[in-house]
């Protein structure tokens, strides 16, 4: 069983015509339907909002096969985020994140929802802002009790913390409780390598955290897979019809880390034992995933069928070592 916890929020998507349409999503909802529909059992800690909104959220993650955890819906209503793109179709957000539904949880009410033995925790993205990260680290801890690996996407968003460098402390606290993490660039500035070149800032978190596999994505330049002892890159394919950015990197994790179950290397042995071979798939099946949902509006990540079919096409090239 695969435990997420973190945001479900209503992504309001600034359209062409200045208009906006509300698209579900948030950072660790969308990577749990994405793991979803790559045909893992997922459980899904947070509450769910009993308004509209949240009714949608239980309709499309129980479509997906999600089971959700939290016996009740909660009172708050659903989390907010307003994006705009620009000029590249790349997205900015505003939160509105008080007094909401995903956050209606303590971390011993989430405790009490974790399975018995879970395979993998998974969090990240606004789950690790300053005032919750505290009560993520504490689900965490529990979860790896249990024998489950930690995966952890920092996924930040400095704009919601005024206090960005307590933001950036409490996610480098996370980051070393994970085996498995996931940066962007971004990410890799805010949490403090800002002048260093992407890659050498990977490996130097990689080190400074002691995961066991790191993700560095790159956007338009793909991607890069890192363990203590290899590394491998691979470019994102050329000539995709973009529509949106928008759940991009969720689907990119969740089809890294299903490739990785398929190929029986989801434990703590077998990450450590990771070759330049088995990255390369794992990295294929993960560019291949966000490749595919950055073709549709907001996050829809695509299933195991479509993105075999996509590693069929030919349309990525090889990797390489880095």
């Amino acid at each position: 069983m695969v435990v997420t916890y973190g945001e479900a929020l209503v992504d309001m998507i600034e359209m062409p015509d200045g208009r906006f349409a509300a698209v579900l999503g948030g950072s660790v909802c969308n990577f749990t339907q994405a793991m979803a529909r790559q045909g893992l059992a997922v459980s899904y800690l947070n509450p769910l909002s009993r308004d509209e909104f949240g009714r949608r959220f239980a309709r499309l993650l129980g479509g997906a096969g999600v089971r959700l955890a939290s016996p009740a819906p909660s009172a708050q209503p659903t989390s907010l985020a307003v994006i705009t793109l620009d000029a590249d179709k790349t997205p900015s957000y505003v939160f509105h994140r008080h007094g909401v539904a995903d956050r209606d949880i303590t971390a011993a009410q989430a405790c009490a929802l974790l399975p018995a033995a879970p395979r993998l925790f998974h969090s990240g993205g606004l789950a690790l802002v300053t005032e919750d990260v505290a009560a993520a680290r504490a689900i965490a801890a529990q979860a790896k009790a249990r024998g489950a690996l930690v995966s952890i996407d920092a996924n930040m968003r400095p704009l919601v913390c005024p206090d960005v460098d307590g933001y950036a402390a409490g996610v480098r606290q996370m980051l070393a409780e994970a085996d498995l993490v996931k940066v962007s660039e971004e990410d890799l500035e805010h949490l403090g390598y800002a002048g260093q070149a992407p890659l050498e800032a990977a490996r130097a978190l990689l080190h400074a955290s002691g995961a066991k596999l790191l993700a560095l994505t790159l956007g338009a330049d793909g991607a890069v897979l890192l363990t203590p002892h290899a590394a491998v890159a691979l470019a994102a394919p050329a000539g995709l019809a973009v529509v949106d950015s928008v759940g991009c990197g969720d689907s990119f994790w969740a089809g890294l880390l299903s490739s990785l179950d398929e190929g029986g290397q989801l434990d703590g042995a077998a990450l450590a034992a990771l070759g330049p071979a088995a990255l390369e798939r794992a990295l294929r099946a993960a560019v291949a995933c966000a490749s595919l949902n950055l073709m549709r509006e907001g996050c829809q990540p695509p299933d195991r069928a479509e993105r075999d079919a996509f590693l069929r096409g030919g349309h990525l090239g090889a990797a390489r070592a880095v």
